[in-house]
């Protein structure tokens, strides 16, 4: 449903991401305009939240009303795009990037932002080791009235909903953290602890079945089995996921975390309110019949429709 564009700041002298809405000509127009709706809420959302693993927002412009959400430009590869390329990570860099999303999200909970589409799409590690959580399109406040989108409908990557959300519609903080666990296990084993032929495959599964056992995870498997509990009562919280995921980080490294030139930033200090945003900065050919700036991918806002 959208596309991002590299482009120039003229008057800052400065690259940015301008992340275009694309409605599908399928739509209704009401439909339309709840997905202007949510670009708007997206932009307000990663807008009011600040933390350095999320990419800033600078503006949202308007043409033939249509927002455009102006951020900052991240030369990056999604970890999706890293699993397709380059094959499984070691358990080391993904405990980096745990702690890096983690960081994120806990600063969004504290803000009452719920983020709901967690997935190696929308997590970039740039050029730099900097890790940031984008795409905040599907995001609402905790407590809101974002919990279902329509009757028995969620928005969401099956093989990244948790349990519940898939079920009853739920969002809440231990949602996102079972989101979480399912990106982690993918980035180090090469695929979704519940990676069907069909979605229908998946939600069965997800519904009835524990998650495909780990082999590649080695010190992250308490933190990816702790992730993945069914009941989200059993299911660890940020605070308890911070430590095992630092203790794999050691455990890989055999040296003190903070002594180590690090992939990911090591995120330190109490949680800030954390923010979003940007998707996949790569570099497909340009559309045909666009005579505008260079995109720089497709963008990851669109979210499949679970239920």
């Amino acid at each position: 449903m959208g596309r991002v564009w590299l482009a120039r700041d003229e008057m800052l002298h400065r690259d940015v991401a301008v992340k275009e809405i694309v409605p599908p000509n399928w739509l209704a127009e009401s439909e339309r305009d709840e997905l202007r709706l949510r670009t708007l809420r997206e932009a307000r959302t990663a807008a009011r939240l600040n933390h350095p693993n999320v990419v800033r927002i600078y503006d949202v412009v308007h043409d033939r009303d249509s927002p455009w959400i102006v951020m900052e430009y991240v030369p990056s590869r999604s970890v999706q795009q890293i699993l397709t390329t380059d094959g499984p990570l070691e358990p080391g860099p993904v405990a980096r990037i745990g702690l890096a999303v983690l960081a994120a999200l806990r600063a969004a909970h504290a803000a009452g932002v719920l983020h709901r589409d967690v997935k190696p799409p929308n997590v970039l590690v740039a050029e730099d080791g900097r890790v940031v959580l984008t795409d905040f399109g599907l995001a609402t406040f905790d407590g809101g009235d974002g919990l279902m989108t329509g009757p028995g409908l969620v928005l969401g990557s099956p093989q990244f909903v948790a349990p519940e959300r898939a079920r009853d519609g739920v969002s809440n903080p231990r949602t996102d953290l079972w989101s979480l666990g399912a990106t982690l296990y993918a980035a180090v084993e090469g695929r979704a602890p519940y990676a069907r032929a069909t979605a229908m495959a998946t939600l069965s599964a997800l519904a009835t079945e524990p998650p495909d056992p780990v082999r590649r995870a080695g010190p992250l498997g308490p933190v990816l089995n702790g992730l993945l509990q069914r009941d989200p009562w059993r299911r660890l919280t940020a605070a308890e996921a911070e430590p095992l995921l630092r203790a794999a980080l050691a455990a890989e490294t055999d040296l003190p975390v903070a002594g180590r030139p690090s992939l990911v930033p090591d995120p330190v200090g109490p949680a800030r309110p954390a923010a979003s945003a940007h998707p996949d900065p790569v570099a497909p050919a340009r559309p045909a019949t666009s005579a505008g700036p260079d995109p720089v991918g497709p963008a990851t806002g669109g979210s499949d429709q679970v239920g």
